[in-house]
């Protein structure tokens, strides 16, 4: 909870004192041309924003489907502790996009390729700054299309506790291919980085709750032997 404050306070720092997302940003725009060179190319468009985007979703459709027939009808032959593994990161890969998509329509950042600093026509705010009058609300933070991968991080729960270590690289690397995917969307002229942080954040926050609700809730509800 403590490195999630801090974190959580550091990209808050980052978005509303700094001018990172615009700097990386106009790096990936070419202003001779006015456009985003990435938007359209076949890794950052068909690649990951088609290909990459349905193989996750249809995985964590699958994990979803597993983990409620296995409610209606048990029919894996694992223990208590795995099929509770199998329940939470089935929960959390609904939450993750779902709660990032809830927060996407509070939101009025733009995405970059709709700024008038990008050949759009909408004005630039910060995090919880207010728009201007007549503007509309952007609807663009957090990174939506990251989220449909970074639900991942919650596998690491299938290593915990018995082996921490593996679970930390587990989760690292569910974290780094939603960054990823998040990060190719920045090229595209889609998000900002900030827009990624914050899912990777929220992914964290999520399964973090998920996990620790999950395990106390099987505590509860688990007979307990008496010597």
């Amino acid at each position: 909870l403590l490195a999630l404050a801090c974190s959580g306070l550091f990209i808050l720092w980052l978005g509303r004192r700094t001018d990172i997302d615009l700097r990386l940003a106009d790096a990936a725009f070419d202003a001779t041309r006015r456009a985003f060179p990435w938007r359209d190319a076949w890794l950052t468009d068909t690649v990951n924003h088609g290909v990459l985007k349905v193989l996750f979703t249809l995985l964590g459709g699958g994990i979803i489907a597993t983990g409620l027939v296995d409610i209606l009808r048990p029919i894996l032959k694992i223990d208590g502790q795995a099929r509770l593994r199998l329940r939470i990161v089935a929960v959390a890969a609904v939450l993750v996009p779902l709660v990032t998509s809830l927060l996407k329509q509070a939101s009025d950042s733009h995405c970059p390729w709709d700024l008038a600093r990008y050949g759009g026509a909408q004005p630039y705010v910060r995090l919880f700054e207010s728009l201007p009058f007549g503007a509309s609300a952007g609807h663009c933070l957090p990174a939506g299309h990251a989220s449909t991968s970074l639900w991942l991080v919650a596998l690491a729960v299938f290593w915990l506790p018995g082996n921490p270590r593996k679970a930390a690289g587990v989760a690292a690397v569910g974290l780094a291919i939603g960054f990823a995917m998040g990060w190719m969307q920045q090229l595209r002229g889609a998000h900002f980085l900030t827009h990624t942080l914050w899912s990777v954040w929220i992914a964290v926050l999520v399964v973090s709750l998920t996990t620790v609700l999950g395990d106390a809730a099987a505590r509860r509800y688990t007979p307990q032997t008496t010597s």
